[in-house]
């Protein structure tokens, strides 16, 4: 991961504040963090005491930077197992393997099964239902009988035509 402030340098510090309740969260090289007035562990400004530390635990802790983070909202899976909240639909599928079994003991299935949308269910009410050929030409066809009983030949032959010419498209 890349340093934020910088963009050159990798990032190996991480650094929280809460100002006003606000919480902001920072990714940064040595340099910058010593620019910004971060210091290594219990002050140590060359951070040797902490890098000391480091090397003890290097295989027992992942280092923070490792963590895998959604590109698009920058959530980790620790963040969403400790909110509940999952960043964005991008991180559904970044942490799939590790969101699914969760989904599924909560709610007994992963896929939507449940009720439309008020809004939804409105909509498809409005739309007209697609006549197939077949209902077509037997609207033709009664049209066609009115005509005959009526003598209105003209409109008959009319709707004998477009009855042969939808009979010849299907």
């Amino acid at each position: 991961m890349k340093c934020q402030k910088c963009g050159a340098n990798t990032a190996n510090t991480h650094v929280k504040t809460i100002i006003n309740g606000e919480l902001k969260e920072y990714d940064l090289c040595g340099d910058c963090a010593k620019k910004m007035g971060y210091t290594g562990f219990f002050g140590d400004p060359e951070g040797e005491f902490s890098n000391l530390l480091g090397s003890f635990f290097t295989n027992v802790l992942p280092a923070r930077t490792q963590a895998t983070r959604c590109e698009f909202c920058g959530s980790t899976y620790s963040e969403i197992a400790k909110t509940g909240q999952v960043g964005c639909a991008h991180c559904y599928e970044l942490f799939a393997d590790r969101l699914y079994p969760s989904i599924r003991r909560m709610h007994g299935n992963t896929t939507h099964c449940g009720k439309h949308s008020a809004a939804a269910t409105a909509r498809q009410a409005q739309k007209p239902a697609e006549k197939t050929t077949a209902d077509i030409i037997k609207d033709l066809q009664v049209q066609l009988d009115a005509a005959v009983k009526e003598q209105n030949f003209e409109l008959a032959a009319e709707l004998r035509d477009k009855i042969k010419e939808t009979e010849g498209q299907s």
